[in-house]
Parts: C-alpha cells; structure tokens; sequence
C-alpha cells in the first residue's frame, strides 16, 4: 500500500476524481465497521448456546448479556472523541483494532457470566470508537463529490461483518432438535464449545485491521487542524495530485482563518453549530429507536413467535444478512444520485408503513413466510437508507475543529439509545407483546421522517468546509 502511495504522489487528477490510494484507505478504516457488524451480531446467533452454558434463565440476565456490550459502546464513543482530536485518527482506530482482537479472545475463554459481560463490554468499547472514527476518518480524506459513496464503505463493510457473523454461526453451530431442554442444549457441542469458536473467530479480521492501520496515512484535515500543514499537504498529494492538493489546502486554510482556535467548547458556543449538534444527535437516536436492531440481536424470540425452530432461526438469519448486504450495496450507488435527505425520508416512510404491517400480523397470529417477507422487507429498506446515510450525513455536517468531539457526542447518543432498545425489547415484548412493539417503532419511525423534512439540509456535492460555511 506504501509503494502504490508513493507512485502515486506525483500525479495530477481532478479534485473529484477517487484514486486507488483513497480507495485503499477508505477499504483498510472501513474494516473497523467489519468487525463492528461481526461483534454487533454474533451474540444473536450464540445466545442460545452460552445462555445454555452458563444457565442463563431470567429474563433480566438474558437482557443485560446481550445489551452489557452498549456500556463498551458508550464508553468507547465517548472516549473516541477526545483520543482522535488529541492523538490523530490513525491512533484511535489502532486502539480500537487493538481491542476487538484482545477482546474477541477474551469472550472466547469466558468461563462464567462475569467475564463473559467483563469481555463483552471491552468489546463494545472497541465498537463505540470504530462505529464512529471509521466514517469520520473516510470523510476527511474523501473528495467531495464520492464522500458519500466512500463513506457507505463503512456500512458495506459493517453488513459483510453481520453476514460473516451469521455464516460463521451457521457453519459452527450443529443442528439443534426442535425442542431441545437447556440441559441437553448446554451438553452438546454447540453449549460447550461452538459459541466460543463464534466470538474467537473476530480475532483473525481484527489483527487483519491493525496492520491495515499501520499502513495508511493521517487524516490530512487533522493534521492541518494541527498545525502540520506539510504532512497535510504530502497525505492530499498522495491521494489526489499536486492540483488536488492545492484546492483542498485553500479551502482548509479559508475555514480554519474564519475562526482561529476554536475549540469544541467555543463551537459550542455558537447557537448555529449547536443546532448542528443536535440534529446530528437526533439522526443517531433515530437510526437506533427505528427498531431495527431488535431484530437482528433477538433474532431467535422474533422468529420464534413466527412459529420457527431454532436451527431455521439461524437459517433465516443468514437470509436476512444478505438481504442487509444487497441493499447496502444499492445505497452506494444511490447516495450521491438521490441524496441524503431524500433516501433518510425514504427510509423513515418505508419502515414505519412495514411495521405498522408486521405488527398486525403479530396481533392477528400469522406465523411462516409472510413475517419473514415482512422481516426481510424492513431490513432491505433500513439497508439502503438509514443504515448507511445516517452515518453519512454524521460525518459531514460537524465542524472542522470539533468535528471529533461532535462525532463522539452524536455516536455515544447512539449507543445510549442502542442500550435502552436492546434493553428494553424482552421487556416490552413480555409486557406488550411484539406486535404492539412494533407498532410503537412505527410511531418513532414517522415522528423521525417529520424531523428530517424540517431540520436536515441536503448535503449532497459539497465539501466539508462548503458544509461548515453554509450553516451560517
């Protein structure tokens, strides 16, 4: 990767135009989403199997070991921020490459529900840094007009790591018979040692990342933020050419004059920048609150009240994660064609007409097919809308100097909406049954299109300084 940089210096490319080298950085952070997706959804299809092993009965417990990892993730987020505006870009994501590894390991060799959730949540910490430095390090070195299609790498990556997860579960996990008691589930293989070989096997894509990271360069804005405009200078002509270079410095140089020093405390300041903030935190919590989530780290209960086994549970898993994976990759073509705003409100109308349809399935006792075609269709419209253009829209709208800092509140404000999903789910699908909850997801889906329509500007073709100048 180093010699095709260094080929590469000296050539001279419009400034839209995608080189091999951002493409190769881009590919090498958006591995921080791989394994982000795999950590994300390889509970769902171990749960039954470490719930066995480790006894694992009440509903509470069920809950805090799947959601225990969000506490890793608001952590991690939180923490994202003040690391890569102080440190760099390329350090955080090598901690955060550093810690899936370890952790990965870890959850493997837990031998009782302590460390399995003393694990589980170092893991999230990893998650929460990844889920928001590998967007914002893709914006910042991506030319304006394929931003958005670079930075839906992230999500395209994110989705082959939920896939790869559910393909590993399904290789791994033996059939289990439709019926099978705790006791018999904790005795077979799948109880003693496959849902080990399930979090173990994150470890091989996570030392994959760490290398990646060694290889590719700083962020070229940080380090103009910074003071170091010659690195700047050298990273954008290894990207982009020397004329590409000269364009991004001018337009650094001209946002940066406009207010010399700020930090993320003085951003704040500004009421406009804290209306920025805010929308970037209620695009964050909506991609959460959606509900689509539920369905992919309680894909056994869903489909259980579907009428499915356990062994078809997994089966249709691993439909759905290509599902997720074809549209993913149809977002990538539409981004910069539709736009942001248009495919997020898109997205909101879709989901919440879905499951006001699935919910009255729910209601009404179908089971079979027609719940997993509505299971299916969700996830195929979350998939080319929220999922992907949410994190887009994130890693452009925010501030050049505090851009770090704001990405990490508005990631660690979704990581606090993950957890109150994730956590809450057995309990309103105890309390309410599933169809009303996914009526309530409906509600929150439309009360999110209204939100859009009237804060979310387009911000399709723009640079991030354009971006920046325009909330004025």
């Amino acid at each position: 990767m180093v010699q095709v940089m260094q080929a590469d210096a000296g050539t001279s490319v419009a400034a839209d135009r995608v080189t091999a080298v951002v493409w190769l950085a881009a590919c090498v952070s958006a591995l921080g989403g791989l394994l982000f997706g795999y950590d994300w959804v390889v509970v769902g299809g171990a749960k039954p199997f470490y719930e066995a092993s480790f006894g694992i009965t009440a509903p509470a417990d069920q809950a805090w070991a799947v959601s225990c990892a969000l506490i890793g993730c608001l952590a991690g987020a939180m923490a994202s921020g003040g690391i890569s505006d102080r440190f760099g870009r390329k350090p955080a994501l090598l901690l955060a490459a550093l810690i899936f590894a370890v952790s990965s390991v870890g959850t493997a060799l837990a031998t009782g529900l302590q460390s399995f959730v003393a694990w589980r949540i170092l893991g999230g910490v990893a998650i929460g840094m990844a889920s928001g430095l590998s967007p914002l390090y893709i914006a910042e070195i991506a030319p304006a007009s394929s931003r958005g299609r670079l930075v839906v790498l992230n999500q395209i990556a994110l989705v082959f790591g939920l896939l790869g997860a559910q393909i590993v579960n399904l290789l791994i996990a033996e059939p289990t018979p439709a019926g099978a008691s705790l006791d018999q589930i904790a005795a077979s293989w799948n109880g003693t040692t496959g849902w080990r070989w399930m979090f173990g096997a994150a470890a091989v894509p996570a030392v994959a990342f760490f290398i990646g990271c060694l290889l590719i360069p700083e962020s070229p804005r940080w380090l103009a933020q910074h003071g170091h405009w010659e690195r700047a200078s050298t990273v954008l002509r290894r990207f982009g050419g020397d004329r590409y270079a000269e364009q991004a410095v001018v337009e650094i140089r001209s946002a940066l004059a406009t207010a010399p020093g700020r930090n993320f405390r003085a951003v704040l300041a500004e009421p406009r920048f804290r209306r920025v903030l805010v929308i970037g935190v209620g695009l964050a919590v909506l991609q959460q609150w959606c509900g689509i989530n539920v369905i992919f780290n309680y894909a056994q209960e869903i489909f259980a009240s579907a009428g499915y086994a356990v062994s078809d549970t997994l089966f249709n898993i691993v439909i759905t994660g290509i599902v997720n994976c074809v549209f993913t990759l149809a977002a990538l073509f539409m981004v910069e064609r539709w736009g942001r705003r248009r495919l997020l409100l898109i997205g909101c109308a879709g989901l919440a007409s879905i499951y006001a349809v699935l919910g009255a399935c729910y209601i009404a006792g179908l089971q079979g097919w027609p719940l997993l075609l509505l299971v299916v269709a969700a996830i195929a419209c979350y998939a080319m809308t929220l999922a992907p253009v949410i994190w887009v829209a994130l890693s452009e709208i925010f501030p050049g100097e505090a851009r770090g800092a704001s990405m990490a509140i508005a990631t660690t404000a979704l990581w606090a909406a993950s957890f109150v999903l994730t956590f809450t789910f057995p309990l309103l699908n105890s309390w309410a049954g599933t169809g009303m909850t996914f009526w309530l997801y409906s509600v929150i889906c439309a009360l999110g299109m209204i939100f859009i329509y009237r804060r979310l500007p387009e911000t399709k073709g723009r640079t991030l300084e354009q971006i920046e100048q325009s909330w004025t």
